[in-house]
């Protein structure tokens, strides 16, 4: 595959939550030694990025998760002569030790993580989906839940003291609640703060026993009940921009990239679909 050779960078903020994001492509980019007060998390999408971190040389190829801790001084250029493209995610530790303490159900010590690079394909793709869902328009919902994803992995699977959490029993009609308050809520933008509350239980058993009982995660669903309802207004005549609006997507171009992705069309494709259908006698 050919490998962009000039250098760009997309830097942004997630203002809900405070994350900083960084979408880069480098090929004579070099890192002087520094630090951050945060957790870097990142993945290599392609080429070779190199770097030194606690006194040892690493180098990450594409797929592979990176791990820099608060403080660590590292550095950082490209291994290859192609260069390197990553994503990474500065995260404040209060914010990891809060999504751990509500999972965990009790407080949690901070993720202790020996080694910087990761291979690990579900911390990869976890750390990949989050950026994007905090790069684009997404709900709050699923941007909450692949958060407390993210988290849960790096602690339970690859820390040095792997934390435990309580076991949890949940009936049915506490999943029930959660289930008809989506229903009824479709277009607002709904936190996970808010289902747990509706079900009486931490934010991350919510979406794992949610999971378990519907066969998909709470944003998945209320993404699917967003679709269906956008359907029924475009079928109604509204213009596509009110469908949006109406259903609880962000904005227009956020309904056509969901709906293209969901059925194969777009709204517009289907709204000329409906008002050219003929009735049979």
């Amino acid at each position: 595959m050919d490998l962009p050779r000039r250098e760009w960078t997309d830097y942004r903020i997630a203002g809900d939550r405070g994350i900083e994001l960084l979408h880069a492509h480098y090929v004579h980019h070099n890192y002087e030694r520094h630090a951050h007060d945060t957790y870097a998390l990142g993945v290599t999408e392609t080429g070779v990025q190199s770097f030194t971190y606690r006194g040892a040389y690493h180098a990450s190829a594409a797929g592979t998760a990176l791990v820099l801790l608060p403080s660590e001084v590292h550095d950082g250029h490209a291994g290859a002569p192609e260069g390197f493209t990553y994503r990474m995610l500065y995260i404040e530790p209060a914010a990891i030790a809060d999504a751990l303490a509500d999972a965990m159900e009790r407080p949690a010590a901070l993720p202790f993580v020996p080694q910087p690079l990761v291979r690990d394909p579900v911390l990869a793709r976890l750390i990949r989906r989050l950026h994007q869902a905090l790069a684009a328009p997404a709900s709050a919902l699923e941007r909450d839940v692949l958060f407390q994803e993210m988290a849960v992995a790096l602690a339970t699977r690859h820390a040095d003291s792997r934390p435990r959490g309580r076991s949890v029993a949940t009936g049915r009609s506490a999943l029930a609640r959660v289930r008809e308050f989506l229903h009824d809520n479709v277009a607002v933008d709904i936190s996970a703060e808010d289902l747990a509350g509706v079900a009486g239980m931490s934010r991350f058993h919510v979406s794992r026993q949610f999971r378990r009982a519907y066969g998909m995660p709470p944003h998945a669903y209320l993404l699917k009940l967003r679709l269906a309802e956008a359907r029924r207004l475009i079928a109604a005549g509204e213009p596509a921009a009110l469908a949006a609006a109406g259903s609880g997507f962000v904005d227009q171009s956020h309904l056509s990239k969901r709906f293209k992705g969901a059925f194969g069309i777009t709204p517009g494709q289907y709204a000329r679909a409906v008002r050219s259908a003929v009735t049979p006698r």
